[in-house]
């Protein structure tokens, strides 16, 4: 065991992604947020005095806070790495917001300090600890499908700029459809096949620059500096393949398009970017379809953080692990490396396995 009691938390980054973790942290009796950090501490204070935080201010309120244990990362993409390392230089553990990294080398510099500090690193998504996800896995542990072959996603919009206050870095560096959205559908199918030890894929753009449609910077223009649309093709260490798309190019939506075709029949999963939703499986064999589950979430997202804190106290493996998140940047990086070459490109790491939550897991249990 590491301690007793309920895990002290501390939030970095009062955006708004914040809100969601926080009404949720502040409802799970195994953790307490202590504080809350921001570069424009303003943001911080309104944010803290929203939830009946005690303490809030720039980023070393939470850094120095002696109670915070796990600090949970929400800044942007391009600031992960160094706010995570500025975490563990503190002796905290920490779990970012997706990407884990925007390259291999400094994935693997943050891996490498939390186990030279003896602190956990662990990042989202935490979306395939959600009900859904959990009853698919079953499902395909089960062996309801047979053995899983083949997988197909597909995520498609027009794009955030048409609702987002502030979107010009989700067309970006450390963004883009495949590292904005690409982490919930990779980390889905690496929970259903493995790890995935190869990728080819293509990219375009399909225009320069974008206009934000909402809030009160409606008008204004920004660059788009990486490919709007991505697909890939995956080939996994076990023998299975996939093909995945991510784009902000279509007029038409689709999310959570999640197919995985096994021996035995054809599982469509639920949306990989939320916590619930049906489960419907078709058979072989002309027996037609029906919805194995229809699942509803118990938490959202800050379960990741959740697992960690319990993990921390039980001395056992977290599941959201920064293990899984760097294989997840790996393949990404690689897609994106494939999309510029043209050409095969196989991935270095591989993604440790992770067991199912119980059962009879309740995020709302006091267990500590």
């Amino acid at each position: 065991m590491s301690g007793s009691g309920p895990v002290g938390v501390g939030i970095i980054g009062a955006g708004v992604i914040s809100e969601t973790y926080l009404e949720n942290l502040t409802t799970f009796p195994d953790v307490v947020v202590h504080a809350v950090g921001d570069l424009f501490e303003d943001s911080a204070s309104r944010r803290a005095a929203q939830f009946g935080i005690e303490s809030s201010g720039g980023v070393d309120a939470v850094l120095s806070h002696p109670d915070v244990e796990i600090v949970v990362n929400l800044t942007i993409p391009t600031a992960h790495v160094p706010i995570a390392l500025d975490a563990v230089a503190a002796g905290k553990h920490v779990v970012s917001e997706k990407p884990f990294s925007l390259d291999r080398e400094s994935g693997q510099r943050l891996l490498a300090a939390a186990a030279d500090a003896g602190v956990r690193v662990g990042c989202a998504p935490d979306t395939f600890l959600g009900a859904g996800l959990q009853a698919a896995f079953r499902a395909i542990e089960e062996g309801q499908i047979g053995t899983p072959l083949t997988a197909l996603t597909l995520m498609q919009s027009p794009g955030p700029e048409s609702w987002h206050p502030n979107p010009a870095f989700l067309f970006q560096e450390g963004a883009g459809p495949l590292f904005d959205i690409g982490p919930y559908y990779l980390t889905a199918l690496v929970q259903a096949f493995g790890s995935i030890a190869r990728v080819a894929a293509s990219g375009s753009t399909a225009r320069a620059q974008r206009t934000i449609g909402s809030g009160p910077k409606a008008g204004e223009t920004f660059d788009v500096t990486v490919p709007s649309h991505v697909g890939a093709l995956l080939q996994f260490a076990s023998g299975g393949s996939g093909q995945s798309i991510w784009s902000f190019d279509s007029a038409l939506t689709r999310h959570g398009f999640v197919e995985i075709a096994g021996t035995e029949g054809t599982l469509v999963l639920p949306d990989p970017n939320n916590f619930d939703g049906d489960l419907v499986i078709h058979r072989r064999g002309g027996e037609g379809s029906e919805v194995l589950a229809s699942t509803v979430a118990s938490s959202t997202r800050g379960t990741g953080v959740l697992d960690l804190a319990r993990a921390i106290r039980e001395d056992r493996p977290h599941r959201a692990s920064g293990e899984l998140a760097y294989h997840v940047v790996d393949t990404m990086v690689s897609i994106a490396e494939s999309a510029e070459s043209g050409e095969f490109v196989t991935i270095g790491s591989t993604a440790p396995s992770v067991s199912p939550l119980p059962a009879d897991w309740d995020p709302r249990a006091a267990t500590l």
